[in-house]
């Protein structure tokens, strides 16, 4: 999945929804990048997008972007 301003998302990104939604990508599905916490064999029946842990929202998978989610940073 790519974020609406063209950046490929990858595991470990923070970011943001909306004006002060924050969370990080924990799965991408996509790049066949996964956390510890969220296993291919848990999630690859998705066939495609992300996972994204959201401090208020919790877990949400996402198969195209939201037009205001956006990067904040990527993982060290």
């Amino acid at each position: 999945m790519m974020y609406p301003d063209g950046q490929t998302a990858r595991l470990g990104d923070r970011v943001c929804l909306g004006a002060d939604i924050y969370g990080i990508l924990v799965c991408s599905i996509d790049t066949s990048e996964y956390s510890e916490e969220y296993s291919r064999d848990d999630w690859a029946h998705l066939n495609g997008g992300v996972l994204i842990l959201f401090e208020a929202l919790g877990l949400i998978h996402y198969s195209a972007p939201e037009q205001n989610l956006r990067l904040i940073s990527r993982r060290s």
